[in-house]
This record gives C-alpha cells, structure tokens and sequence, in this order.
C-alpha cells in the first residue's frame, strides 16, 4: 500500500514539473533608464521583424541605391558651378567689326595698255580688285572736205581763186586754229558724201583731203577698280597718273 502511494507521488509529482517547464514564461520588466535630453532612445527590434524584413529585400528586385543629396557644405560650390555654366551659355560672342563699304571708280583715259598697267601696279596696295578696260575709237560724227593750210591768208586766197576757176563751189577759208587758212569744200553727214567730193578735187589735181568731226585717233584705256576706303580718291587718281575719274558702279566690276 505504502509502495503504490508512493509511485502515484512521484507521477504526479514529475508531471508537474513538466507542466512547469512547458509553461512560457516572460523576462522580468525592466525599469526605463533615465534618457539624457536631446539623446534619442535605442529601441531592441524583435528578431521576427528582422528576419521578415531580410527575406522581403532578398526577394525583391534590385534597385540602385539612390544617389546621395549634396551636404550643406557642398551645397554653394553646386549652385556656384551651376551658375558658371549658365552665365557661359548666355554670353553672346562678341560681333565681328563689319568690313568697310567698298568704293569704285573708273580712272584713265590711258594712251595704252602698258600705261594703264603701270596704273594698276602703283594702286595694287589699295586694290581689292580691278580690270583694263578697251575703249575703241569714237567714229566721226560728220565730215569735211579741205585743202591744207596755206603759208598765209594770200596764198589760201590764190587757191580759192583757182578752185573757182576749175568750177567747183561752197568753200570757205578756216581763220584760226590749227587748220588756219586752209580752204574747207564742203561737210558732210557721211563718209561716202565727202569720198565723192575728194574724187573730183583730186582729179582737178587739188590736194585735198578728209577730216573726220569728233573722231579719235586710237584706242582709249581705262582701269575700273574697287577700293575698301584705305586712301581717298583723289590720291589715287593722283598716284594713277589719270587726267579723270569717273564714278563706277560696283555691280559692273566682276
């Protein structure tokens, strides 16, 4: 009897104890210590809330880490670089100084070609282009028939006499200039008129011959040049040796 009571004891004994065990049981509150002002607390994240967190990073997808913001400190010299670079972009360059209007004229008339060059090379400095330019002889805009000046008023007298006596009409002696006392027989708009006038004086065995009005001998030369205003125009007229100048237009010098 003793025996038996004392085994059912010792039962319920141990399983009490296993009761005990299998109990959980919570560590004893901690008093709060005295935090220090303005010290922020440390706080004990429970080890389920950081395996949780590691296992949704871990399943996530990858991100890059976000590009830290400039300090304070670093803050001026970013604003000051950006400033920089925006007074760089809007400085305009500076605008180039416009070339000076260019000028033309036309110098000469020059006896001939070599003349006109020499004209062109003593210019060349002040040139920004130039040409020769031909001009060809002016045809006559009328005709005169006439006998060589005489000696003097006695002797263009005698040979009016003889014209007279040979039948031939409409003459007059020249008084002055340079075909002074000749004898003119006649002008004439056109050049075969006056050729018919010389054929019969000839043939009567007078001297005569035919003078062209407002003819030129020869040929005229002319250098057109273009100038940027780095002398006057009437210095290189004067350097030129030209007797005349003449206004150009600029279009017409190519």
């Amino acid at each position: 009897m003793l025996i038996r009571f004392t085994i059912v004891a010792l039962a319920i004994l141990n399983l009490g104890v296993a009761l005990w065990w299998m109990t959980p049981r919570q560590a004893p509150a901690r008093a709060p210590e005295a935090a220090e002002a303005g010290v922020a607390t440390l706080e004990l994240v429970p080890m389920e809330a950081v395996e949780a967190a590691s296992a949704v990073v871990s399943t996530s997808p990858s991100v890059a880490p976000p590009t830290p913001a400039p300090t304070p400190v670093d803050a001026p010299a970013e604003a000051r670089k950006a400033a920089a670079a925006t007074a760089a972009a809007t400085v305009e360059p500076a605008a180039a100084p416009s070339p000076r209007p260019q000028q033309c004229s036309s110098f000469g008339p020059f006896e001939s070609r070599d003349r006109a060059q020499a004209a062109a090379t003593a210019l060349r400095a002040d040139l920004v282009r130039s040409r020769l330019r031909e001009v060809p002889p002016k045809a006559a805009t009328s005709y005169r028939v006439l006998i060589p000046p005489a000696a003097s008023r006695e002797d263009a007298q005698a040979m009016v006499k003889r014209i007279v006596d040979a039948g031939f009409s409409d003459y007059f002696i020249i008084a002055q200039g340079e075909d002074a006392n000749a004898v003119a027989l006649g002008q004439y708009r056109n050049r075969e008129g006056a050729e018919r006038r010389l054929a019969a004086l000839t043939a009567a065995g007078f001297p005569a011959r035919i003078v062209g009005n407002g003819a030129e001998a020869a040929a005229r030369w002319w250098l057109d040049a273009a100038y940027a205003g780095t002398a006057s125009m009437e210095d290189l007229r004067g350097r030129s040796g030209a007797p005349q100048q003449q206004s150009l237009d600029c279009a017409r010098l190519r």
